[in-house]
C-alpha cells in the first residue's frame, strides 16, 4: 500500500515526537515500508547541533535508533534553513517529492482558534502534495 514514508524529526522536541514515532514504526513494520527521517535546521549553531553536519550525523544515527526492523535500511534527509520556522512547510513538500514518500506520519497539536490563521504544517502540507498525511496527536498530560 505505502513505498515510503517519512517523518518530519525535530531533535529539538523528542517528546513532543513519540507517539508519532511509534505510529511510523508500526506502519513501516506492517508494510514492509521504508522509512525516510527528514530535519530541517539551520546554519547557525543551535542547542543541538553546532553545524548542519553535526545535525545531519545526530538525526542519522537517531534514525537508526528508532527504525523498525522492516527489511529497510532507514534514511536521514536534512535540509538547512536560515529561518526553519518560517521555511518548514515548504521544505517538507519538496523533501516528500525529493525522498519519493508516498506517506508522512507527523507529530500535530491540537487544534485551537489559531489555526483559522495559521493553520498546521500537516494541513498545508496535505493540501501541496500527492502523499497521504497521517497526523498524530501527542498524549496530553492527566489533569
Amino acid at each position: 500500500m505505502f513505498n515510503k514514508i517519512m517523518v518530519p524529526v525535530d531533535l529539538a522536541h523528542m517528546g513532543e515526537l513519540e507517539k508519532a514515532l511509534t505510529v511510523a514504526a508500526d506502519l513501516s513494520r506492517h508494510y514492509g515500508t521504508a522509512l525516510c527521517y527528514v530535519g530541517v535546521t539551520t546554519s547557525q549553531p543551535s542547542a543541538v547541533a553546532r553545524t548542519p553536519e553535526e545535525y545531519e550525523l545526530k538525526l542519522r544515527a537517531f534514525a537508526h535508533e528508532h527504525a523498525p526492523d522492516s527489511g529497510h535500511e532507514p534514511t536521514a534527509r536534512v535540509y538547512v534553513s536560515h529561518d526553519p520556522a518560517a521555511d518548514l512547510d515548504d521544505i517538507l513538500v519538496q523533501a516528500i517529492d525529493d525522498v519519493g514518500a508516498d506517506l508522512v506520519v507527523m507529530a500535530t497539536h491540537l487544534p485551537t482558534h489559531l489555526d483559522a490563521i495559521m493553520p498546521s504544517n500537516g494541513a498545508k502540507i496535505a493540501k501541496q502534495t500527492k502523499a497521504s498525511v497521517f497526523l498524530v496527536r501527542r498524549d496530553l498530560a492527566p489533569e
